[in-house]
Formats: C-alpha cells, sequence, structure tokens
C-alpha cells in the first residue's frame, strides 16, 4: 500500500465498517421512534399528527447542543466514550418513549410528559453519539477513504433502519400494545450491544489523521465564529439545512399517508418505510460507487451527485403529489422505493463532503465542525416535520380532503430540493489539497 507522504494513514477499512455498524445502531433505534411510534400515535391512537410531530421536533430542538459535545469530544482522549454514552441515553429514551405511547390508549397528561421525557434523552442521546462519531471517522479515515467511508458507514446505517422496520413490521401485526413493547425493547437491546461491542478497542489502535492545522484549546463561542467566518463551511451549512429541510417534511406523514389514502396496516405501512430505506440503501451505493470512479479520474468532488440527488428526489415528490389524487392505483412502492434511491445519492455525497470539510477548521476541530452542521440539520429536521405535519392537520379540517393536504406538502417539498441543488451549485464542497504522488489503496 502506497500513500502520499507526510500523511496518517488512519484507521483501516475494517475499522470503517465497525463505525458503520454503530450508524447502524443509531438509525435502527430512532426509526422506531420517528416512524412507527408517529404512525401508532396518529392511526391507531386517533391522536394529531402535529403532537408527533412536536414530539419528534422536539427532540430535534434538544439536538442543537450538538456543538457543545463536538467540541468536548474534540478536548477528549477517546471520542469513543461519548458515542457509548449517547448510545445509552439513546436507548433509554426510546423505551421511556414506548411506554408513553403506550399509555397514550387512555387519556391523560401524564403520557405526554413523559413522552416529552423520553425524546429528550432520545436527542441528547443522537446528539452527543451521532456528533462524536461523525467526529470520529472524519478525524481517523485518510482523506483518500473519505467519500469511502462515507458510503460504507451510511449504507450500513441505512442497512440497519431496514433492518430494523422489517423485523419490527413482520412482528407487529396483529397489533397489540405488548408485541409493540417487546420488539421494540429487543431492538433497542440488540442495537445498542452492537454498537458497544463494534467501538470496543478502536481507537487504542489508530492514531487521528494529520490534518496540518493545529486545533487550539479555545471556547466553544469562538470555534463557532471561526467557522461561519468560513466561507465553504457556511455556505456549507446552508445547503444542509435547505436539504435536511426538504427531506424531513415527508418523513412524519409517509405512513399516515400510506395508512389514509391507501388503507395500510401497520405493518404494511412499516414495510413501506423499509421499502423507502431499501432504495436510500442502493442510492448510497450507486453514489459511493460512481462518486469513486469519478474521482480517480477528475479528483474528489461530490457536488454532482448531490445536485443529481436533489433534483432526482424533487420529481419523485413530484409523483407522491400525483399519488395522493390517483390512491391505490397508484404504483406507491416504486414511487418510494424510487425516492429513497434520490435521497441516498444525494445524502452520501453530502456526507462525504462534510468529512472532507471537517477538517479544515484553523481553530475549530472536526468535532466542533460536525456539531455545527448537525445542529443544521437537527433544525431542519425539527421544523421540516413539524411543518410538513401541520400543514396536513389543517388542510384536512379545513378542506375536508386527505388526498389535498398530502399533495400540498408533497409539492413544497420538491419545490425545497430543488432550491437545494441550486445552492449546491455554488458551493465549494471539496478542499484544495497540494499535489500529490499517487496513490494505492
Amino acid at each position: 500500500m502506497i500513500a502520499n507522504q507526510g500523511s496518517t494513514h488512519g484507521i483501516g477499512w475494517f475499522s470503517i465498517i465497525r463505525l458503520g455498524t454503530v450508524q447502524a445502531a443509531i438509525g435502527a433505534i430512532v426509526m422506531l421512534a420517528t416512524s412507527l411510534l408517529n404512525r401508532v400515535m396518529v392511526v391507531e391512537y386517533a391522536i394529531a399528527a402535529s403532537v408527533p410531530a412536536g414530539l419528534v421536533a422536539w427532540h430535534y430542538g434538544v439536538q442543537l447542543t450538538r456543538p457543545i459535545w463536538g467540541h468536548n469530544s474534540d478536548r477528549s482522549a477517546h471520542r469513543s466514550t461519548w458515542v457509548i454514552g449517547g448510545m445509552g441515553v439513546l436507548a433509554l429514551g426510546t423505551l421511556l418513549s414506548v411506554d408513553a405511547t403506550i399509555m397514550m390508549a387512555s387519556k391523560g397528561v401524564f403520557p405526554v410528559f413523559l413522552a416529552i421525557a423520553g425524546f429528550s434523552m432520545i436527542g441528547l442521546g443522537v446528539g452527543m453519539s451521532g456528533t462524536a462519531l461523525l467526529a470520529l471517522l472524519a478525524s481517523r479515515v485518510s482523506v483518500e477513504r473519505k467519500p469511502a467511508a462515507a458510503a460504507i458507514s451510511w449504507t450500513m446505517m441505512v442497512a440497519g433502519i431496514v433492518v430494523a422496520a422489517g423485523v419490527s413490521g413482520s412482528y407487529l401485526d396483529p397489533f397489540t400494545e405488548t408485541r409493540l413493547a417487546i420488539v421494540t425493547s429487543i431492538v433497542v437491546l440488540v442495537a445498542f450491544c452492537a454498537a458497544v461491542l463494534a467501538l470496543h478497542g478502536l481507537e487504542r489502535g489508530s492514531q487521528p489523521v494529520d490534518s496540518g492545522m493545529p486545533k487550539p484549546n479555545i471556547p466553544l463561542r469562538e470555534v463557532i465564529q471561526n467557522i461561519w467566518d468560513d466561507g465553504p463551511a457556511r455556505r456549507f451549512t446552508y445547503f444542509v439545512f435547505i436539504s435536511m429541510l426538504a427531506y424531513s417534511m415527508q418523513d412524519l406523514i409517509l405512513e399516515p399517508f400510506a395508512g389514509f389514502v391507501f388503507d395500510m396496516s401497520p405493518g404494511e405501512s412499516t414495510k413501506l418505510a423499509g421499502v423507502q430505506h431499501s432504495g436510500i440503501l442502493l442510492g448510497m451505493l450507486i453514489s459511493g460507487a460512481g462518486g469513486s470512479l469519478l474521482a480517480r479520474k477528475y479528483g474528489q468532488n461530490p457536488r454532482f451527485w448531490i445536485i443529481l440527488g436533489c433534483f432526482s428526489s424533487a420529481i419523485m415528490l413530484v409523483g407522491l403529489s400525483f399519488a395522493a389524487t390517483v390512491g391505490p392505483a397508484w404504483p406507491l412502492k416504486t414511487n418510494v422505493f424510487a425516492l429513497g434511491v434520490a435521497n441516498g445519492v444525494f445524502a452520501v455525497a453530502a456526507v462525504g463532503a462534510m468529512l472532507q470539510l471537517a477538517s479544515d477548521g484553523r481553530a475549530s476541530g472536526e468535532g466542533a465542525r460536525m456539531g455545527v452542521w448537525g445542529a443544521a440539520q437537527a433544525i431542519a429536521f425539527g421544523a421540516g416535520g413539524l411543518l410538513g405535519a401541520v400543514i396536513v392537520d389543517q388542510l384536512r379540517a379545513r378542506i375536508g380532503q386527505d388526498s389535498i393536504a398530502f399533495q400540498t406538502v408533497f409539492a413544497v417539498e420538491a419545490a425545497m430540493f430543488v432550491v437545494a441543488a441550486l445552492i449546491a451549485t455554488a458551493t465549494q464542497m471539496t478542499r484544495p489539497t497540494p499535489a500529490r504522488k499517487a496513490v494505492i489503496l
């Protein structure tokens, strides 16, 4: 293996796969709260969609603490400690949220407060573990391997979501509260144990990659100001916000859409989420493999794949807006699968750009930068999910037609993806690097 002179190899492929396993565990647990519990509250318990949307929005609001966790992990000797601690908080918060959801079958205020506490823990856990994990990837993976590392880690994350959605969907029908409690508990336990095993001893066998820029020990406020003064980092933050806002508006309404318009059962709509994430998995593989081939010939620039994925996502959302009018005759699964493919293409390219830009700060470490971008994503997801659900609730109440309510949200999302693509065209997503000798991986 030949590498650039003066650079550090970073972790190997097997270690990257281990970190991808942690991503898969996080995705599997979060899917239970943002997808399954959302469906149960809205359809089975006839709770207004804005209630679970508000809980999910709150858990994203809590993730505004991401820069704090990232900055602290920059100062820590071992980032894996923050990842495991966050996973523990995430697991406990999810189990608490499941209990709160089951209690919502009987009216009362206490289940709502319990759910707020559970989703607060979910937000803290995801923010802590996710930010530290991304910083670990950015700091321990060599520049040449970062695009592939992004594809591997996010592909495994989606694979974890697909497996969790498929397993839980298969065992939830016929739906009972006991089944819900047992299935979710098993998924949480398996995911947490897999993450802990994957991280065991990983940092002891590797050293951070030399980014060539010292990271002084300065206060968080100055670190964030340093990031915001960096033009490419600031524009990339705009892109993350707009693209994630577009993506998240359908995240909380897709399963209720399948239930109301296509008359799907809880198990069927949960499997539909698995179909979407299967498409995301394929899209990530396409983007990762295609990006690697183009990188060898033209250099590492993920912008093409980002723009392609955003425009394709807009087209597929236009298709869903037609599906809202056509109803069961529309090939919903095919449309949702294609939307997943488009989402996967732009997502893995964006993560690749994120990993490459994370080590560019003169005073900010990888954790702080990942924290800022993670906070932008959290704001977008919280606002987007809540906005989509509120629009659906209001239009359904005023117009009395489910199809028009869902159609409106899908059309707005499509327009936002177009805006995100336009922002991406004006954003430098790779850092300039000095001439290097050829690298053979």
